[in-house]
C-alpha cells in the first residue's frame, strides 16, 4: 500500500500563531508543515527557518508560489531549510526548468501547484516530463464554488502521470480525506478543516482516522 502524508497548510501571517498551530497539528499526526504564502510574505525566509527549527524531522514545505525567477527563488527556500518548494504549474517552461535544476542543486524537491490550470491533466503531463516531483491538484476557492471538484480532477491526472507524487489541495475535510486517497492523491493538503477548528490535534486526528 502507497505511503500517504497529512500536510497541513500553515496559511497566517502571524509567525506564532503559525508555531503554536503546528505543535497541534503535529501531536495529532500531520508529518509535512506547509509554510503557507500568507506567512512567506508576512514573515519572509524566517518563517522558514523557524519552523524547520522547531520541526526538524518533519517534511517542510514552503509555499512559495514561484511564477518567475525559479532558480533564485527555490535557492533562497531550500537555503532557509524548505524540504519541498512549490512553484505555480503557470510558470513559463523555462521558469519551471530553472527551478527542477535549483531543486537538484540544493537538494530539495518541486511541487508544481495547479490552481487556475485549465486544462490540468495536460499539464501534469508537461510537468512530469520537466521532472516536477509532486503534483497538486488545487482547486480554489472560487474554483470550488463553480463546481469544480478537485477529487474529480485528481482522478484525471492519476490516469495520465506515471512517476510524479499527486498532492490534492481545495476544501478537504475529514469527510473527503478517503474519496481523494482512492482518487490516487499521494499527499491530503488540509487547511482549514485543521486551523479554524477549536481543536486542531483532535480535527487532525480525526482526519488521520478517516485516511
Amino acid at each position: 500500500m502507497r505511503k500517504v502524508h497529512l500536510q497541513v497548510a500553515l496559511d497566517f501571517d502571524d509567525l506564532d500563531r503559525a508555531i503554536k498551530l503546528a505543535h497541534e497539528a503535529v501531536r495529532g499526526g500531520a508529518d509535512w508543515i506547509e509554510v503557507g504564502t500568507p506567512l512567506i510574505k508576512a514573515e519572509g525566509m524566517n518563517a522558514i527557518r523557524r519552523i524547520k527549527k522547531e520541526f526538524p524531522d518533519k517534511t517542510i514545505i514552503a509555499d512559495m508560489k514561484i511564477m518567475d525567477v525559479g532558480g533564485i527563488e527555490v535557492e533562497m527556500a531550500a537555503k532557509s531549510g524548505a524540504d519541498v518548494v512549490v512553484i505555480l504549474g503557470l510558470a513559463d517552461d523555462s521558469t519551471i526548468k530553472e527551478a527542477v535544476n535549483s531543486a537538484r542543486k540544493y537538494g530539495v524537491k518541486i511541487m508544481a501547484d495547479l490552481i487556475n490550470v485549465e486544462n490540468m491533466p495536460e499539464r501534469a503531463v508537461e510537468l512530469e516530463a520537466m521532472d516536477v516531483d509532486y503534483i497538486c491538484i488545487h482547486v480554489g476557492i472560487d474554483q470550488q464554488m463553480r463546481g469544480i471538484s478537485p477529487i474529480e480532477m485528481t482522478k484525471k491526472v492519476a490516469e495520465v502521470v506515471a512517476n510524479s507524487e499527486i498532492a490534492i489541495a481545495g476544501g478537504l475535510n475529514s469527510e473527503t480525506v478517503a474519496d481523494a486517497i482512492k482518487a490516487g492523491a499521494n499527499i491530503i493538503i488540509v487547511g482549514h478543516a485543521i486551523t479554524a477548528a477549536k481543536d486542531a490535534e483532535k480535527a487532525t486526528k480525526l482526519i488521520l482516522e478517516a485516511m
